[in-house]
């Protein structure tokens, strides 16, 4: 729905919080996952408005879509799901991935039953249009000053100089060790760097994960295929202000766009 694993996972994180304030307030549910699915589905929405972002596919036409494989859906981009309007989005994703209904689908979308069906359609042919057009993944694209930074991040990781990482830090930066901690402040975070210092197991590599400068974390105990998580970094200058480290959320990358540079 937000079209990024990223963004998604800040999205799911909003939900859980809402659907736990909802429950302590005596907030009555009688369809216990169909009523955490129209939670997360107005929390993509909010975060959509919030972000403006509003390209959209136009399909006027009622066409009569056939369903589509969930291991085609699985091949499609976020991006390319980010073209479809937030309810044909919404639509496709709870019929042809998770098995609702188009009552269910109307439920948590607020929507009439037509509606749901309706755009249930248009989203099914829209995404085989897109999928017919040509691939345009393209390495991502990132100013000079970004490369050489999370390039010389990566590198102070790899001879385990985090003295160096350390003095790079603000004194209001922030640690999010996504789905288990956040914390913030210089002093406090220290611990961090120590711990991956007495992990031997972790290798790293400069990348981007959805187009963002990324360090890639690799278990270097099995295949290196893939990176097992990822850790993004935000700069003020020469000053880094927040690190992400996604440690404990592994499965963002199922479906994540990742590329290893350098």
């Amino acid at each position: 729905m937000t079209g990024s694993a990223i963004t998604g996972e800040d999205v799911l994180q909003d939900t859980v919080v809402k659907a736990l304030q909802a429950r302590a307030q005596g907030a009555g549910v009688d369809n216990l996952e169909g009523w955490l699915f129209r939670i997360a589905h107005n929390a993509s929405l909010d975060f959509l408005r919030d972000r403006a972002r509003n390209t959209v596919v136009p399909l006027t036409e009622d066409v009569e879509a056939a369903p589509i494989p969930e291991a085609d859906i699985v091949a499609i981009s976020f991006r390319t799901f980010l073209l479809l309007p937030e309810l044909q989005r919404c639509a496709v994703i709870l019929k042809d991935v998770l098995g609702y209904s188009v009552d269910e689908i109307a439920s948590i979308a607020e929507c009439s039953p037509a509606a749901a069906k309706s755009a249930l359609q248009r989203g099914r042919a829209a995404l085989r249009q897109l999928a017919q057009a040509p691939d345009d993944t393209r390495l991502p694209l990132m100013s000079g000053s970004d490369r050489r930074k999370i390039a010389a991040y990566v590198e102070l990781f790899r001879s385990g100089d985090f003295d160096a990482i350390r003095a790079m830090l603000a004194d209001d930066v922030k640690l999010d060790l996504v789905n288990r901690l956040q914390l913030e402040g210089r002093d406090k975070i220290g611990l961090y760097f120590t711990r991956y210092a007495e992990e031997t197991r972790w290798r790293f590599a400069f990348g981007a994960v959805e187009g963002q400068p990324a360090m890639l974390v690799f278990d270097g105990t099995g295949p290196m295929e893939r990176p097992a998580h990822f850790v993004l970094i935000d700069w003020s200058e020469s000053r880094i202000i927040e690190i992400r480290d996604f440690l404990f959320a592994p499965y963002v990358l199922e479906a994540i766009d990742w590329v290893r540079l350098g």
